[in-house]
């Protein structure tokens, strides 16, 4: 193959406006407690590199509800263990019947390579430090819930730019719909090219000018083992970043607060705010499910 099979999802990079927004009137149309069997006898791998929970299960939830055959696929266990190729596992799975694939692997590129290489859908449900384009859309679906439309809104991205897939994701889908996205975090964590990635991106280092009249306030995991590597230690992440009720205060008074999870508590925000009414994170959790039975709908073949 020298082309990418239709109904991959790679990235959100390259998506136009209508695409995204067509997954997203799909996503609204999906009940995976009254799902119709648009996959049945369909069978969807779902091959992950890297541990996952809330984007495995989910995608495993929401092919299921939609009557597909699934199957797990970890590198611990698995002949990958053994030194197996990417490709030679993509080739393996299809020729045992794989009608999709969605991957996770911690190289950036990982599912173009396979989707270039293979005649079904590939899915990518993270690549390095790349993107993550399932969360990216699902976090779009939330935004809809809670507000009117994406026209005017200020989103602040608060946390680990630099090595958050989420991040990418999300400045690629926000920008094209209009979005004014704000980044924030430590300098360590903050790519000095970021401000020229699209229209409506800005850069800020002090969270209190970030979240000054923002709509919605996305929090992004923060590793404390990178913490520890960096001038900025643990204390200082918190005093300076940390998104608490008073800084929560300085957003619109309905603004939300989001985050890809998993999220720690004391350290990205505290539990008077993961907690809150402005809090939907639960939500947010909830809405991959709906989101990713439209992608799967979609990469098959069967949305109607």
């Amino acid at each position: 193959m020298n082309k990418t099979a239709r109904g991959s999802l790679l990235g959100i990079e390259h998506l136009e406006e209508k695409e995204i927004l067509g997954l997203l009137k799909l996503a609204r149309r999906m009940n995976p407690l009254k799902a119709r069997p648009l996959l049945r006898n369909k069978r969807v791998v779902l091959l992950f590199y890297e541990a996952s929970t809330r984007t495995r299960s989910s995608f495993e939830i929401a092919a299921k509800s939609m009557s597909a055959i699934t199957t797990l696929v970890q590198a611990s266990g698995s002949s990958i263990e053994k030194g197996e190729s990417l490709l030679d596992t993509g080739y393996t799975l299809r020729a045992m019947g794989a009608d999709a694939i969605v991957i996770r692997h911690p190289a950036a590129g990982a599912p173009h390579l396979m989707a270039q290489h293979l005649d079904i859908p590939i899915i990518n449900a993270g690549d390095g430090m790349h993107e993550h384009p399932s969360q990216a859309l699902l976090d779009a679906f939330t935004i809809l819930k809670h507000k009117k439309s994406f026209k005017g809104l200020q989103v602040a991205i608060i946390g680990d730019i630099y090595h958050s897939r989420v991040a990418r994701s999300a400045c690629h889908l926000l920008t094209k719909l209009g979005v004014r996205v704000t980044l924030c975090g430590p300098p360590e964590f903050m790519p000095e090219v970021a401000a020229t990635l699209a229209p409506g991106l800005h850069l800020s280092r002090h969270a209190e000018e970030a979240v000054r009249g923002a709509d919605v306030i996305m929090l992004l995991r923060v590793q404390k083992e990178r913490l520890a590597g960096q001038e900025i230690g643990l204390q200082d992440y918190i005093a300076h970043y940390q998104l608490t009720p008073a800084r929560l205060k300085l957003a619109r008074r309905d603004a939300i607060v989001m985050h890809p999870g998993p999220i720690i508590r004391g350290l990205e925000l505290t539990s008077e705010v993961a907690d809150g009414p402005q809090s939907v994170i639960v939500d947010e959790v909830h809405n991959g499910v709906p989101t990713r039975m439209a992608i799967l709908a979609q990469a098959l073949g069967t949305a109607r």
